[in-house]
C-alpha cells in the first residue's frame, strides 16, 4: 500500500449488492444517476467487510478500507475499537432499497456466530459457497431508520395476539398450532415453527393457497387484522409453495415514518417488507434463512438460533442532540446518528472510527485542513486518530460510530 495514504478524513466508495428483492430507480436516485438501472440494487454498503469492503479515494487514488485498516488498525481504529474487537472495523452502514419482501431470517449470537464459523471452516465449507451461513465470526444485530415508509415483519407477536390472527383466518389445517399457542404460550414457537417450515412438500401449495384465500378474505372485510392478512396474500403470491408464508403470520406487522427506526437483537425473525432505510449492524454477513426466497433455506440452523420469547414493537425512540437525533440501542458494536448540520455547522466529538452519509442534500465535512463535498448518497470515513472534524451544510447526514462498551 503507498505511503501516501490519507491522514485524515477521505470519501469513500460503496459497494453495490445486486438481489433480486431489490429496487432499479432507489438507489440511483438518492445518488443522483441514471435509472432504471440494469440490474436491481438493493444494497449500498460502507464499510470494511471483507466479502465488499469499500474503498477510500483521495486525490484520484483508491485504497480498499480494510487493507488500510490492515496496515495501521490503532491509527484507523483507535486503541479502545482494537482492544475490544479486534483489528477490524466493528460496524457496517447500508442504504436499502426494499422493493420486494426480503427473505424470513435471522441472526446469530456471538457465541453462535464463534461456534458457527468455526465448524464451517473445519469442514472446509467455502467461505462464498451458496450453502454457507457462517461467513464471518461475528454476531449481526441491526438497526433501521425509514428514509421512506417501511413495513417489516420483526419478531414474535404475543401468544394471544397470533391466537386471534389465527382464528380469524379460520384455516382448519392450522386449528393445532391455534391449540398449541393456547396451551403453551410462546413456549410452542420452535417446534411450530419447525413444523410449519417441514411441512410434506405434497400439501404446501394446498395450504399456502387456502390461506391466501382467508387473507383475502380478511382483508376485504377491514378490521383488526386488515394490514396483516394483505400482505400474507403478497408473500403468498410471490412464494405459494413457501410455508414461511405461514410463519410470518406469527409475526410483528410494523409500519415506520421517514426518521423513525427499529432494532433487532441476535435470534428475533423478521422480513423487511418495503421501503428505503439506512441500517447499521455488526459488521457481519451472517444469515440463517427460513423461507420467502430462492437462495438455500437452513431449518435446523434457523431453529438453533430462534429466540421465541415475543418481542413487543422494537421502535427505537430518536433522542434530541445538538443538530438531530441519536438513536440509543443496546449493541457495542455501532451507534448512529441523524444530524441536519446547517449553514453554522456543527463541531463533532471524536469517537473512533467513523463513517458519514449523506442522503439528501450536500454537506461539507472539513478535518485538519481536509475539506471534502459530500452530495446524496456518497459517504466520508474518519479515521480514529482524526483530531476535529466540523460538518456542514444543509444534507441530511447518517454518523455511524462505534457503540459504547457495555458494563457487567
Amino acid at each position: 500500500m503507498s505511503q501516501d495514504r490519507p491522514r485524515s478524513v477521505a470519501r469513500l466508495e460503496g459497494s453495490v449488492r445486486h438481489y433480486a428483492w431489490g429496487s432499479r430507480t432507489a438507489l440511483a436516485a438518492i445518488q443522483g444517476r441514471a435509472h432504471p438501472t440494469a440490474q436491481p440494487e438493493a444494497e449500498l454498503w460502507f464499510g470494511a467487510h471483507t466479502t465488499g469492503p469499500s474503498e477510500v479515494v483521495s486525490n484520484g487514488a483508491r485504497w480498499a478500507l480494510d487493507t488500510m485498516i490492515a496496515a495501521a488498525p490503532v491509527a484507523m481504529l483507535g486503541p479502545d475499537a482494537v482492544g475490544r474487537f479486534g483489528p477490524q472495523l466493528p460496524f457496517l452502514l447500508k442504504l436499502l432499497a426494499i422493493e420486494r419482501p426480503l427473505s424470513l431470517q435471522a441472526h446469530p449470537s456471538a457465541a453462535q456466530a464463534t461456534a458457527g464459523f468455526r465448524d464451517e471452516q473445519t469442514r472446509g465449507v467455502p467461505v462464498d459457497a451458496p450453502q454457507r451461513t457462517y461467513r464471518d465470526p461475528w454476531p449481526k444485530p441491526e438497526l433501521l431508520c425509514a428514509l421512506t415508509e417501511v413495513e417489516a415483519l420483526a419478531g414474535f407477536r404475543a401468544p394471544e395476539a397470533t391466537r386471534a390472527f389465527l382464528e380469524d383466518l379460520r384455516v382448519g389445517e392450522l386449528q393445532w398450532l391455534v391449540d398449541e399457542l393456547a396451551a403453551h404460550g410462546h413456549a410452542a414457537l420452535p417446534a411450530a415453527v419447525g413444523r410449519l417450515l417441514r411441512w410434506p412438500d405434497d400439501d404446501r401449495r394446498s395450504l399456502i393457497a387456502t390461506v391466501v384465500a382467508r387473507a383475502r378474505t380478511v382483508a376485504a372485510a377491514g378490521g383488526a387484522h386488515e394490514q396483516e392478512a394483505r400482505w400474507l396474500t403478497v408473500l403468498g403470491e410471490h412464494y405459494p409453495a413457501d410455508p414461511g408464508v405461514v410463519v410470518a403470520a406469527l409475526l410483528n406487522l410494523i409500519r415506520l415514518g421517514p426518521g423513525e427506526a427499529l432494532y433487532l437483537p441476535a435470534g428475533n425473525l423478521h422480513a423487511y417488507l418495503r421501503g428505503t432505510a439506512v441500517e447499521v449492524m455488526a459488521a457481519s454477513d451472517n444469515v440463517v434463512r427460513g423461507g420467502l426466497t430462492v437462495k438455500p433455506v437452513d431449518v435446523e440452523g434457523l431453529l438453533h438460533v430462534l429466540d421465541p420469547t415475543p418481542l413487543p414493537l422494537p421502535r427505537v425512540t430518536p433522542v434530541p442532540i445538538a443538530g438531530g437525533y441519536a438513536y440509543p440501542a443496546p449493541a457495542e458494536h455501532f451507534a448512529l446518528e441523524q444530524l441536519v448540520p446547517g449553514t453554522d455547522g456543527l463541531e463533532l466529538e471524536p469517537r473512533g472510527p467513523e463513517i458519514l452519509l449523506v442522503v439528501g442534500g450536500e454537506a461539507r465535512v472539513d478535518a485538519e485542513g481536509v475539506s471534502i463535498t459530500l452530495a446524496s448518497g456518497q459517504a466520508a470515513f474518519v479515521p480514529a486518530d482524526t483530531a476535529r472534524v466540523r460538518l456542514s451544510g444543509d444534507g441530511v447526514v447518517f454518523r455511524a460510530t462505534v457503540g459504547a462498551a457495555t458494563r457487567a
